[in-house]
């Protein structure tokens, strides 16, 4: 988690500050449940809410004492003592380490996939916008990066948006599976600790106790939230992956925002880099890259140890913070995307009407040729396109035996672009439900 890659309201999550916070939140509201139960004195529970909620905690002192306690929670509770007093006794009774870290990372991944989701519903907001304004833009489609038939730019952008749209939805299911609390005591068993505690902390949280949390909240839940975020950061990088290939020189269709005083290279000063697209490319592999980890932390040992604890102080943060950065990064690029219709009809055009050889294959087959005999007599006069630089539908009309099986009329009507795009509002209708 650097500065340069970061937006000041998901790192605000993983700070120290909110940490102790959730922590001091956790304990507070136990020790409610634990009143309400007559466990602690009610007095207690106020006391502990009205001294502690009003304390600013020193994240020096607590990391100045961890270095004696060497852990990280009875030093947070050893500091909030020196604000609290006598009362300080009352707090973690028959709570484990594990109740007060898992359930603050279950909070924090929450308040992270609220401001995911956010950034998601910006990014959409923009590609419908861009989608609707080329609807009718006409490019060429490429296969293996070669040129394959017509399509329309809006398409392109209509596939982003439906692909966001289904990254939404699995992030919608993530974050509900994570959003579990634990406060199940040692070993989960609630042993010294009623489940009713657990379910109290849950509510006042907005999350939902863990079944059987076994001291910790199962990690299948953590790895299948932090996959989700590879897949999303994937979506990103397939989107960036097809700008940076639209801007290169040699195709120039569509080209990131270029801004005034902007130097895309400090030796050639005409270049105009997509650097923006690049870097998301960067980042979606250090989002993916944080998934195996998460997976490997799914096999703890018996009911629960911590090689999966330094993973997470590491995932959780960066993961969060690269995605929100790069979504937000892709937001601005699609929202601020030079398009060059002109350029997307000249590279249409390169080819002299090749693109249009399936129709003329499949009129061949309609009128009684064999597959086969149909591919060759197109194959063939494609060819000289490629190789010679040939108009395509004059060495059709050249081809007697092209023309043995169609007429010139019906040979030029293969040639209309239209046909290409005749369904491009079923596309957008299903898509976005209107076209």
């Amino acid at each position: 988690m650097i500065p340069r890659y970061s937006r000041p309201e998901m790192v605000a999550i993983w700070s120290p500050e909110t940490r102790f916070r959730i922590w001091f939140e956790i304990e507070a509201h136990a020790c409610d449940a634990l009143a309400e139960l007559g466990v602690i004195p009610k007095e207690a529970a106020r006391t502990i809410w009205e001294k502690g909620g009003a304390a600013k905690f020193d994240v020096a002192k607590i990391d100045e004492i961890e270095r004696v306690t060497k852990h990280d929670v009875i030093a947070f509770l050893t500091h909030l003592a020196e604000f609290v007093g006598p009362d300080a006794r009352f707090i973690h009774q028959g709570m484990t380490s594990s109740d007060v870290l898992d359930t603050c990372l279950a909070v924090q991944l929450t308040r992270a996939s609220d401001i995911l989701l956010d950034d998601i519903d910006a990014l959409l907001a923009a590609l419908k916008r861009r989608a609707f304004e080329h609807k009718d833009t006409v490019t060429i489609g490429r296969s293996h990066g070669i040129h394959a038939e017509p399509t329309t730019f809006g398409v392109k952008l209509a596939q982003a948006y439906a692909e966001f749209s289904r990254c939404r939805d699995r992030l919608v299911h993530a974050r509900e599976d994570i959003a579990t609390c634990a406060i199940s005591g040692a070993v989960g068993t609630f042993a010294n600790i009623e489940p009713y505690v657990e379910e109290h902390v849950a509510a006042k949280l907005g999350l939902k106790p863990e079944p059987v949390s076994t001291q910790v909240i199962p990690r299948d839940r953590h790895a299948m939230f932090f996959a989700t975020l590879g897949v999303i950061a994937s979506s990103v990088e397939r989107l960036a992956v097809e700008i940076r290939h639209l801007q290169r020189t040699e195709v120039l269709e569509a080209e990131e925002y270029f801004s005034p005083g902007q130097k895309g290279s400090s030796a050639m000063p005409h270049k105009r880099n997509p650097v923006l697209t690049e870097n998301l490319t960067g980042l979606a592999r250090m989002v993916r890259s944080m998934a195996l980890p998460a997976m490997e932390d799914v096999a703890l040992w018996h009911e629960r140890d911590i090689s999966h604890s330094s993973v997470e102080r590491m995932i959780g943060p960066d993961a969060t913070v690269t995605l929100d950065f790069a979504l937000a990064r892709l937001t601005g690029v699609v929202d601020k995307l030079l398009v060059y219709p002109e350029n997307m009809e000249k590279n249409l055009n390169k080819f002299r009407g090749l693109v249009h050889s399936q129709r003329v294959l499949l009129a061949l087959t309609q009128a009684g040729l064999s597959r086969e005999d149909a591919y060759r007599l197109v194959q063939r006069n494609a060819m000289k396109v490629w190789e010679h630089g040939a108009d395509f539908l004059e060495e059709l009309l050249a081809d007697k035996d092209v023309t043995a099986a169609l007429s010139e009329a019906e040979i030029r009507e293969k040639f209309d672009l239209g046909y290409h795009t005749k369904h491009v509002d079923t596309i957008f209708k299903r898509v976005f439900g209107e076209a």
